[in-house]
């Protein structure tokens, strides 16, 4: 049998790539693939092909150079977000890029800055990115590694960290136990001295390119005890982020540098002499995952707390106990000695005047002032307001609070200026089911703010992010029966999300029904195949290049109840609101209720006002007077992005008929867009309201509501402290006037909203 020619095959790989990559834009046309179990995998098997063969690495990024100039000549916008992703992630892992290639893909980039959010974003992010791969080849990945896995590195100090969140009472527990073993199994098949080693080979052979021995750079650092792999490992990362931080360092000092390096590492044997085996790539190790099943409202504050001080380190002295109150602390830690011993020593006896004291015998002058300045069980001194709302605003890189570890201040002596703080954590929050647990997220993201408001603690150290995956089980969870049964209905965010990115539409989207399957599949080699390459790689594809947030409007409703004594209650929403007419249990209520339908009809007499919405954006109090059925707000838009700040209400009014055959009655939708709603009941009949299209968030006896956008807190906090000031002042002034008014949740999605 005759074999092929190196170029014929070179033609054939370059070929079967382009048909991939063309696969992928007739996708993002509309054009699905015959088979629908490829919907969502093209991206996937494409890198997974690059994977196998990181030769081809170049051809890839050749041929996916060319489309994106092709997108620009031909003003296909809708390409240009999925391509330069695609390449971006390609360009990250390859082995070797050339420096012309790289140079290509910087100028594209440059020209994006022309265009309009997002593709300026984008682009300005990637310039800025390959401007430094250029420099210092391999720090992309290097940086990757290094946070995702929280390795120990002074020059590039960040971590992250990847948290799945679902709710067992709306998935199946079938699905629950697979994304557990899943993401236990790629967790555990890691290790720190593994991905040491992985940033070692791929930044010498990203600097040496092909005269680089990976084969026997992998085996050398296999041999090595852990202790010099972690030497090499701070010697490459030194010199790769020092050749970075040096914008105008020349490529060829930082080639020196790593071949130093390496022949160091590999003895006597010279760059020159490896072994024409072609390039070998270097796997990207799955970012450091953890599964949590969401069963607690605070549960999201406290793993993220928990992520900033691990357990080996929260029994530290000055570790927690600076920003966090001693019961917030036995909150997190329940089983901590110290903390509970730090929680029960507030109390004191000490009257805090002098004479009190108790005498000691021949007291130095030393002792003497430490006992008069150092008291315990004091009450903490509050931030002035400039300090606090600059810890409170989520971009601030304002000042920190105290610095562990320092003495008291002695008396007269200015206080030493507070270092700022880094955010030097990054969690991505990935939210997995529908829009039930959305409505979670947006309660528990406004209990964090609030918590935020009162004592900063995350703000200033923490990057978060969030993320959504769409999951509908094949069969209904018994609870959510009495909820909405369409998937379409149960993923309106997922749905408003694809149709503004059609990449996430391509690669998240698809994994609604997808993820149920697979997770139930029977245990069998191929399932594990399946599920380890697939799901924890899309997932960590999502986290790495999702950076683009959406956001959306929380709206806080107040219920008022029946019963006098029973307090108005405060929640919020982020999909919907529903409310429905409650049927009367009281037998003479039933009776007088059945007159009533008899007469004007079913449902209840409500009073609705509200400020309509219209193109000139000036405020219109309407109020209305009408016998309905029920109501629905919805939040998420049915397309467009310009009214995701607006309410879309539809009333079902009951209106009469006369006619010559008697009276009838027939149902109205009442529809109208607003921001602010007040609803009543004038008969005191009950109702019920439901959030967020959750069963267990339903109230009851209720004759009253309240709608209206949920404000920030700080918002709130520094208005109080202005008008306290200023009470006769109505419009926002000082500060207040560069606080965001509004709590808007953001959910990453791939570029954001095309316009």
């Amino acid at each position: 049998c005759c074999s092929l020619s190196p170029a014929m095959e070179s033609s054939e790989v370059e070929s079967d790539i382009l048909r991939r990559v063309r696969a992928l834009l007739r996708e993002l046309d509309g054009h699905h693939p015959s088979c629908q179990s490829d919907r969502g995998m093209l991206r996937w098997t494409l890198h997974k092909k690059i994977d196998q063969n990181p030769s081809t690495s170049c051809v890839l990024v050749r041929i996916l150079v060319k489309e994106l100039e092709r997108a620009e000549r031909g003003d296909l916008r809708h390409y240009i977000i999925p391509l330069l992703h695609t390449l971006m992630y390609t360009l990250i892992q390859a082995p070797c890029i050339p420096d012309e290639l790289c140079a290509r893909v910087y100028d594209f980039c440059k020209r994006l800055l022309t265009l309009p959010k997002p593709f300026c974003t984008i682009g300005l992010d990637y310039a800025s990115r390959l401007k430094v791969e250029r420099t210092a080849p391999g720090t992309l990945y290097q940086r990757m590694v290094i946070s995702e896995q929280s390795l120990r590195s002074a020059p590039y100090p960040y971590q992250e960290r990847i948290f799945i969140f679902a709710d067992p009472e709306l998935l199946p527990e079938a699905i629950c136990s697979a994304l557990v073993t899943d993401t236990e199994a790629a967790r555990v098949s890691q290790s720190p001295r593994g991905c040491m080693s992985c940033v070692v080979t791929h930044a010498l052979q990203a600097a040496l390119g092909d005269t680089c021995d990976t084969h026997g750079l992998r085996a050398r650092l296999q041999a090595l005890p852990p202790g010099d792999v972690e030497h090499w490992f701070q010697q490459v990362v030194a010199a790769v982020e020092r050749a970075g931080s040096e914008g105008g360092s020349e490529r060829g000092q930082h080639t020196a540098r790593l071949e130093s390096i390496y022949q160091g590492l590999l003895g006597s044997l010279p760059a020159g002499n490896a072994p024409q085996e072609g390039l070998q790539g270097t796997p990207l190790p799955n970012p450091n995952i953890s599964f949590h099943l969401w069963t607690e409202d605070e549960q999201l504050w406290k793993e993220l707390v928990l992520f900033l001080r691990p357990l080996s380190q929260s029994c530290e002295p000055d570790c927690l106990g600076q920003d966090l109150d001693p019961i917030e602390i036995q909150d997190i830690l329940p089983d901590c000695a110290c903390c509970e011993q730090s929680r029960f020593s507030v109390l004191s006896t000490d009257s805090g005047i002098e004479r009190d004291l108790p005498a000691q015998e021949e007291p130095c002058a030393a002792d003497t002032e430490h006992s008069r300045l150092h008291r315990k069980g004091g009450i903490k001194k509050k931030l002035s307001p400039l300090d606090s709302v600059a810890f409170l605003q989520a971009g601030s890189g304002g000042p920190g609070g105290k610095s562990p570890g320092k003495l008291p201040r002695r008396s007269g002596m200015p206080p030493e200026p507070a270092a700022p703080l880094q955010r030097l954590h990054t969690a991505r929050v990935v939210l997995l089911g529908d829009d039930r647990i959305l409505g979670r997220l947006a309660q528990a993201y406004h209990s964090l703010r609030k918590r935020e408001t009162r004592r900063v603690f995350l703000t200033p150290r923490l990057n978060l992010q969030f993320y959504h995956i769409p999951v509908v089980p094949g069969q209904p969870h018994p609870s959510a029966a009495a909820d909405h049964a369409g998937p379409e209905e149960l993923c309106e965010v997922a749905g408003y999300l694809g149709r503004a990115d059609p990449w996430y539409e391509s690669n998240i989207n698809t994994l609604c029904h997808m993820i149920p399957k697979l997770a139930t599949m029977p245990s069998s080699p191929s399932r594990a195949l399946v599920t380890d390459l697939f799901l924890t790689d899309v997932i960590a594809y999502y986290a790495r290049m999702g950076t683009q947030p959406v956001c959306f409007q929380v709206h806080a409703v107040k219920v008022l109840f029946r019963d006098p004594a029973q307090e108005p209650a405060e929640d919020v929403f982020l999909t919907e609101l529903l409310t429905q007419v409650q049927d009367s249990p009281c037998h003479r209520e039933l009776s007088a209720t059945r007159r009533k339908t008899t007469l004007d009809g079913p449902g209840i007499d409500l009073t609705v006002t509200y400020r309509k919405v219209v193109l000139s954006d000036r405020q219109k109090e309407l109020a209305l007077a009408l016998r309905s059925t029920g109501l629905l707000m919805k939040a998420i838009p049915a397309d467009g992005a310009a009214d995701r700040g607006c309410l879309s209400v539809t009333i079902t009014e009951i209106v009469r008929i006369n006619n010559l055959a008697g009276r009838s009655f027939s149902a109205v939708a009442n529809r109208f867009k607003t921001r602010n709603i007040k609803i009543r009941s004038p008969e005191q009949r009950p109702f019920t309201v439901q959030l967020d299209k959750d069963s267990r968030r339903t109230y009851r006896d209720v004759i009253g509501l309240e709608v209206s956008p949920c404000l920030e807190p700080s918002y709130c906090l520094q208005k109080t402290r202005t008008m306290k000031c200023s009470p006769h002042e109505t419009e926002d002034v000082g500060l207040v006037k560069y606080l965001p008014k509004s709590l808007l949740l953001p959910i990453n999605t791939f570029a954001g909203v095309v316009q």
